[in-house]
């Protein structure tokens, strides 16, 4: 035990390995998230429009699929299911380089690949965060949360600098290698993992698999802390997708940036992201998690209006001086929410709790990207970055709106129902009735101190104050 509050997680062969495959993953993701664009301007010379419809692909299954997927992961054993959608994207990504390689590849092509990986992806994330509290022990998950993030943001910083200098060295088509052989390497991380899962918990009398969706979302929704989270996460993914989809066009039509440096400016903004994943502990103990993240939220999203302010020259570095301090805010509150979520949520409706909140969060995406390619059709790519990048200037006050404002921290255990309101005076004897007004179930009065029905919705979600 004293070993392990030395090392931490360092110790423990099967986080190392998640870990490892994870961020493996997460390099080729960010690898493709640089080629799969440049394919789409450079080789098939798309317009702005279709490539903000191939991000938005990727995203769009998370609409259709992100609740049911939810209830299943609740239903399946996680690892297996990992593995398979790794071996799905796999062979997809493998799909464009050869097609390319035969001169058929297409514009239609890049969206079914991008729209199925996007399917492996919704069970893949779901069933992770799931995962992840059986390979770490609970007292380890914020720990674990910061480790993930930074080897997230790391990932990201390495995956899109590498991805440009691939693009340029190699062609962008080539690129699609690289997260191709990122896949092989997590399946073979999840395979090594020695630790067995439990088996998902399974009702007496299981019941139709919309009623299970339904109980997640209720859930969520009804929940004080969940809604106001997820509410605000919807509305700045929105923001965050519609300025990232016109990007890659932004610097290479209006900044007139190669190819190569189109991944290093990206990379830029990746460095926030890890430095948030830094100090977002630090953050959450000093000031405490729910305080802690307010700060980081509106101190970080003003940085945003950087970007728009970019030109050609020197002022090119705006564009990813305002991404990183944007990445900051954003990671550093992933990581207290992450730990949050994983602790404070039923482990019987975790998965689906998971999956509610990202149809929400990650629902927005598509549409975000859509957003950013209309409004830079109509309006031109810098007045479209100004007016999203100021729509996140302001999108933090959404978080005053819960209970968030007035807590120091946030909850750490699940809401459980309590047991049946007990009086707060001592008892009184109570007069005698005749038998037949007593008898029957149901028609004894409550106390007089019973609680109204808004009183019991919060003894529901009660926790004990901390700090």
């Amino acid at each position: 035990m004293n070993a392990r509050r030395r090392d931490g997680l360092l110790r423990q062969r099967d986080f190392r390995l998640l870990w490892a495959g994870e961020t493996t993953s997460r390099f080729g993701s960010n690898i493709t998230g640089v080629a799969m664009p440049l394919v789409a301007v450079v080789t098939l010379d798309a317009s702005t429009f279709w490539v903000s419809a191939l991000a938005a692909a990727a995203w769009l299954p998370w609409l259709f699929l992100g609740l049911p997927a939810g209830a299943w992961v609740d239903r399946l054993p996680r690892r297996p299911l990992m593995v398979a959608c790794n071996a799905g994207s796999l062979v997809l990504l493998l799909s464009v380089p050869a097609a390319a390689w035969l001169d058929v590849l297409t514009m239609t092509q890049l969206l079914v690949v991008s729209l199925l990986t996007g399917v492996a992806n919704v069970f893949f994330s779901i069933a992770y965060r799931v995962y992840v509290p059986f390979v770490v022990p609970r007292e380890h998950l914020t720990e674990a949360n910061a480790k993930l993030q930074g080897s997230e943001s790391a990932a990201q910083l390495a995956g899109l600098g590498g991805g440009g200098v691939l693009a340029g060295a190699f062609g962008a088509v080539n690129g699609l290698l690289a997260d191709a052989a990122t896949f092989l390497v997590s399946t073979l991380c999840l395979l090594g993992i020695r630790g067995k899962e439990p088996a998902p918990e399974r009702p007496e009398r299981p019941q139709a698999l919309r009623k299970d969706v339904a109980e997640g979302l209720r859930h969520t929704v009804r929940d004080p802390y969940l809604r106001v989270l997820t509410t605000y996460g919807t509305v700045t993914n929105l923001l965050l997708t519609g300025y990232q989809a016109i990007l890659t066009v932004f610097l290479v039509r209006e900044l007139h940036v190669g190819e190569a440096t189109v991944g290093w400016l990206l990379a830029g903004s990746s460095v926030g992201g890890l430095l948030g994943a830094v100090v977002a502990t630090p953050m959450a103990r000093r000031f405490g998690t729910a305080r802690g993240m307010l700060l980081c939220k509106f101190a970080t999203a003003p940085f945003g209006l950087l970007i728009p302010l970019a030109e050609p020259g020197w002022r090119v570095v705006l564009l990813p001086v305002g991404g990183a301090v944007l990445a900051l805010g954003v990671v550093s509150a992933n990581v207290i929410q992450g730990a949050f979520r994983q602790q404070y949520c039923p482990p019987q409706l975790l998965g689906r709790v998971t999956a509610s909140v990202s149809v929400a969060n990650f629902g927005a995406i598509p549409v975000g990207s859509l957003l950013g390619g209309v409004l830079g059709g109509v309006l031109g790519l810098r007045p479209a970055l100004w007016l999203l990048t100021a729509g996140l200037a302001v999108s933090s006050a959404l978080l005053l709106a819960g209970p968030l404002r007035a807590r120091r921290d946030l909850p750490t255990e699940p809401p459980t129902q309590p047991p049946a309101p007990a009086p707060t005076r001592p008892p009184v004897p109570l007069p005698t009735r005749p038998p037949a007004e007593s008898t029957e179930p149901g028609d004894a009065p409550e106390p007089a101190d019973s609680p109204d029905p808004a009183d019991r919705r919060a003894l529901r979600y009660a926790v004990p104050e901390q700090g």
